[in-house]
């Protein structure tokens, strides 16, 4: 076992192979850039280095200082989570030749399985089911768009050395694939160092299952099962679980002995993925390997009880597998979710700033559920534009599919985030919606499901009864609580609170008397309806807490004026709380207008402007591409919403730009 080992990682896979680590006596390095230097890694690790500027390709990316900081503290191996230098063989290679153990594969695995192209060549001479495709390094655009109409629209443009969902896209037309390619190579060029790209057919209605293999040093290898990760955005996974809802015994087998096969051919010695794309008739065709620990890996640790982390240490010190295919048993399900920075009602853009608030939900074990968050932040930490925009993973585990999802719906309603913008109502959406909790699933299924993309669904119905039960509860709290309060001023009659009140929530107005039981309180809304809650809140606290008719929930809360702001089960909004006689008065306020900002285009998030596209005076149509923007190494291309004539244009390429800031106006 090794005595010290190196991180070459930040954020929340830093802090997870950390955490396993210290459980193994094992001393930690971490390594920062300038924008990390107070980062949650850097304050858990037992040391830390300094490696250089914000951007990776000044720090993370950079090979020699990760040796250098090797060599500084005497680290024995280095791990390198995910992203960045994980899948450099000329990272391992290096290391080598300083006799530094890297923690992942053999670097003739890496170069066999880890480029996009070669590992399609080599799964297909090794007799594995792949998807019909080019693998030919190609050229330009036009070069692009014959090679798509020679294997059939659509295709999935793909950078060779990508991962994350960078770097690639989906074209349906020729026109699509001259863009796609652009976007696609300049994107693996930022984000990767390689700009090769490659061509494959996109299977209609597909979903993505993988199936994680672990091997030692002494050819020895087994699979831990699959796990489906159907639910992506822009081909970035959203929600995977494990196992597959998709899978019967037979497939699972069949699929893992392929994925074993496929490493044994390399003589594979770490932890790796074997991704497929799948029919919904579980026919199955190979994808690529990830020659590295995956981001979802979580969701199979608590279905098998092993820790991937550790294994992979003891794997590299060149510990044999204490484990045989016939030990690995499939236990219960669970489910990952990842909370982002970013802004689900204005399409997904990045949002960078500071974590004012950040309380996660408790971990452990209740009852039969397992709550576990993996993260690499804390309150009062920044989110950079430089780098992935993740906060957390969120993990449930539990006997069922059914009670993994509740559970893990009811940790998503505890978390609070503030400070920036995340996508815990879309989560949160996503954790109740129909076709998600019945498993008809596919990586088309937000594009599917959310085709005008996500914004705040209006609560009705009963959700609206329970945001108005629980706005009535804190507001009878906060009113007892003044009352309480030392040294008022004396009053010849003692003022008494109102017990009937006014709720108005979205559309609906909601009116009842509240009354204090011996363990809680009753609301007995005007139309008959009765409903008991057990509040468990302090005021002040960001996560309302309580018992609603019998059901345990959590809800985040925010004060507004005459009221508060409720998030609950991927509803977010408004709840006014009034007297009889303010009420009556608030019927009568006039609504506030909102300014019309549609003659200007906006900058969506702040960012770098990677190009203008078009000049001042210009007439363009809907749908025509007005400028790229550059944020979290992601390329985002603004559009038109309608035809218009170009003004004037105030950015130019190479300009930082913060959210909201006028890019051009529109003439007409």
């Amino acid at each position: 076992m090794f005595g010290k080992i190196l991180i070459a990682n930040r954020g929340e896979i830093a802090c997870r192979i950390i955490k396993t680590a210290r459980r193994l006596g094992v001393a930690t390095v971490a390594v920062y850039s300038d924008a990390d230097r107070d980062a949650r890694h850097v304050e858990m690790a037992d040391e830390a280095v300094h490696i250089g500027p914000a951007p990776a390709a000044q720090s993370y990316l950079r090979i020699e200082n990760i040796l250098e900081a090797c060599r500084k503290t005497g680290a024995e191996a280095v791990h390198p989570g995910y992203g960045f230098l994980s899948e450099r063989a000329a990272f391992a290679e290096a290391l080598a030749a300083d006799n530094i153990a890297f923690i992942g594969p053999n670097v003739g695995a890496i170069a066999a399985m880890g480029d996009k192209i070669e590992s399609k060549r080599f799964a297909r001479a090794a007799g594995v089911s792949t998807v019909p495709g080019n693998l030919d390094i190609i050229k330009d655009g036009a070069d692009a768009a014959r090679i798509a109409a020679e294997i059939g629209f659509p295709v999935m443009i793909k950078a060779s050395a990508g991962g994350g969902g960078k770097g690639m896209r989906i074209a349906r037309s020729a026109s699509e694939v001259e863009e796609g390619f652009a976007r696609a190579k300049s994107e693996a060029k930022s984000s990767f160092g390689d700009d090769r790209i490659f061509i494959e057919k996109f299977i209609e209605n597909p979903r993505h299952v993988e199936i994680q293999i672990i091997g030692d040093k002494h050819g020895h290898v087994i699979h831990l099962g699959e796990r489906e990760c159907s639910i992506q955005r822009r081909n970035q996974k959203v929600i995977e679980e494990a196992p597959s809802p998709l899978l019967d015994a037979a497939t699972r087998e069949l699929m893992g002995a392929q994925a074993v096969a496929l490493a044994k051919a390399v003589s594979y010695d770490s932890a790796g993925t074997v991704e497929f794309v799948a029919g919904q008739d579980r026919s199955f065709y190979f994808l690529e390997m990830n020659t590295r620990l995956q981001v979802e890996h979580p969701v199979t640790e608590l279905i098998t009880g092993l820790d991937l982390v550790e294994l992979m240490i003891r794997v590299a010190a060149g510990e044999p597998l204490a484990l045989e295919q016939e030990d690995v048993r499939l236990s219960g399900w669970a489910v990952e979710s990842r909370v982002y920075a970013e802004d689900p009602t204005r399409g997904f853009l990045p949002s960078i700033g500071r974590l004012t608030t950040y309380r996660p939900p408790a971990e452990g074990k209740f009852g039969e559920l397992t709550i576990r968050n993996d993260t690499g932040v804390v309150e009062g930490g920044e989110i950079a534009i430089h780098y992935d925009p993740m906060i957390a993973k969120l993990v449930t585990h539990a006997p069922t599919r059914s009670e993994a999802i509740h559970g893990h719906s009811a940790a998503l309603d505890a978390f609070a985030i503030d400070g920036i913008r995340h996508n815990i109502p879309f989560l949160s959406s996503l954790m109740s919606h129909p076709r998600w909790r019945e498993g008809r699933l596919s990586t088309g299924f937000i594009a599917e499901e959310y085709p005008e993309g996500f914004s705040n669904p209006a609560p009705t119905g009963a959700i609206a009864l329970r945001l108005a039960a629980i706005a009535g509860a804190i507001d009878y709290q906060l009113n007892q609580r003044k009352r309480q309060i030392s040294g008022q001023m004396p009053v010849a009659k003692a003022v008494t609170f109102e017990r009937r009140r006014h709720v108005v929530v979205g559309a609906e107005d909601f009116a009842f008397e509240i009354d204090e039981t011996p363990k809680g309180l009753d609301l007995a809304f005007e139309d008959g309806r009765l409903v008991s809650i057990i509040p468990m809140w302090k005021p002040g606290e960001p996560v309302w807490r309580g018992v609603v008719d019998g059901e345990r929930i959590a809800a985040q809360v925010r004060p507004i004026l005459n009221g508060v702001l409720l998030a609950h089960g991927g509803f977010f909004a408004e709840a006014r709380i009034y007297t009889q006689r303010e009420a009556e008065l608030v019927r009568l306020m006039p609504e506030k207008r909102t300014a019309d900002s549609g003659k200007h285009l906006l900058c969506p998030m702040p960012g770098l402007i990677r190009e203008v596209l078009v000049s001042e005076g210009q007439a363009v149509k809907a749908g025509e591409a007005l400028a790229i923007v550059e944020a979290m190494k992601m390329e985002n291309i603004l559009r038109a919403e309608r035809d218009a004539t170009i003004g004037r244009v105030y950015a130019a390429a190479g300009q930082s730009l913060a959210v909201d800031a006028v890019i051009m106006d529109f003439a007409a």
